[in-house]
């Protein structure tokens, strides 16, 4: 038998107690708590394969969504890996020294990988958080609008910095420059000692480190991609003969090309292009060639150099500026037009005298 029927058959029934408040409180008797035990027990056997299929959903999820990012992240730095490796097989070559730079090839792919992991992971954990919530019967619209709001409101906020952000992630995509170019991004001008997503790094012809803002650049001009011109302008006297000013350049240019390391900065010959302008006094000889990025100041300096020399030699005379200035012999005489002395110059001579219409009177002494 058991214990409530044995309560029962006692005669033993349960009285209310009285409360400090002067009213009686009912105390739940043995019974009712073991009915609300028998409904907790058949609750939980009723829902508990709803919270077990949760769970393993909850657990399937996260499992796949690590799996992914790890798999995609790897793959990612793979594709770096390689595209590094590539890079350094083609340095090696005599052909990828002159036009592969390492170090920017080996920047932009890190850029380019930090930014695809980093994207990849927002965007598989993001999805694993959504399915998460949802399996929890969580509404997400009102999130998502929330979500949404908040993301224009930062993005209002912070429209600099997300402007900043685009725009390197298409600078390094599109390989507008990279390390060690020369460029003129308009506000600043110098040479890229490093590429980042938010702020590029210029050193200036000073010295100087410029931090410019990728948002900021509206133009660059990459003076190291493709090729450079270097242009010499040889000025010489108007009288000078055509024919030799130009066997000499000839000269130059064939000698210059032939000797290193000029004819690997070289990458077209020199050529005269012949009178750039004739003044009355002078005349420009225009000299081009096509170079190795970045290096056409040093190849107009040199050559230069060895015009000076080759005209020297020929006693071919360069003048300088867009007029001549003439030489010390040439300059005519100022005081050629004037007139040699005169004796009329002196007030005291006969002659100025004798022309003098009236004659000074001379005080005759007293007494005579």
């Amino acid at each position: 038998m058991s214990l409530p029927a044995v309560l029962l058959a006692a005669g033993a029934s349960p009285s209310p107690s009285p409360s400090p408040s002067g009213t009686t409180a009912t105390v739940p008797s043995l019974q009712d708590a073991q009915e609300s035990a028998t409904n907790a027990a058949s609750w939980v056997e009723q829902n508990w394969s709803t919270w077990l299929a949760m769970g393993l959903q909850i657990l399937l999820v996260l499992v796949v969504a690590i799996a992914l990012r790890a798999a995609v992240r790897r793959a990612i730095t793979k594709l770096i890996d390689r595209m590094t490796r590539t890079v350094q097989a083609v340095d090696g070559s005599a052909l990828g020294g002159l036009l592969v730079n390492v170090e920017r090839r080996r920047q932009r792919a890190a850029a380019i990988g930090s930014v695809l992991r980093s994207v990849a992971s927002f965007l598989i954990l993001g999805t694993a958080a959504l399915m998460i919530l949802s399996t929890f019967r969580i509404n997400l619209a009102p999130l998502l609008a929330s979500a949404g709001v908040a993301g224009v409101a930062i993005g209002f906020g912070a429209r600099n910095l997300v402007t900043d952000f685009l725009s390197g992630v298409f600078m390094i995509l599109e390989d507008q420059y990279g390390v060690g170019d020369v460029i003129d991004a308009g506000i600043a001008s110098g040479e890229v000692i490093e590429v980042g997503l938010r702020v590029t790094k210029l050193r200036g012809d000073n010295g100087e480190i410029w931090y410019v803002r990728n948002g900021e650049v509206k133009r660059i001009g990459n003076l190291s991609q493709g090729w450079a011109t270097a242009g010499v302008d040889v000025t010489v006297k108007a009288n000078e003969d055509l024919d030799r000013v130009k066997a000499t350049l000839d000269e130059v240019a064939e000698k210059m090309s032939k000797e290193e390391p000029w004819n690997e900065l070289l990458w077209s010959p020199i050529e005269v292009l012949g009178l750039d302008s004739v003044l009355l006094d002078s005349m420009v000889v225009r000299v081009s060639a096509r170079t190795m990025p970045g290096k056409a100041l040093t190849v107009e300096r040199e050559l230069r150099w060895r015009i000076k020399r080759a005209f020297d030699a020929a006693s071919i005379r360069i003048v300088g500026g867009a007029t001549a200035v003439l030489e010390e012999a040439e300059i005519p005489d100022p005081t050629a037009a004037v007139a040699a002395p005169s004796v009329y110059s002196n007030a005291d001579s006969p002659q100025v005298a004798a022309t003098t219409p009236i004659a000074a009177q001379r005080a005759t002494p007293p007494g005579k």
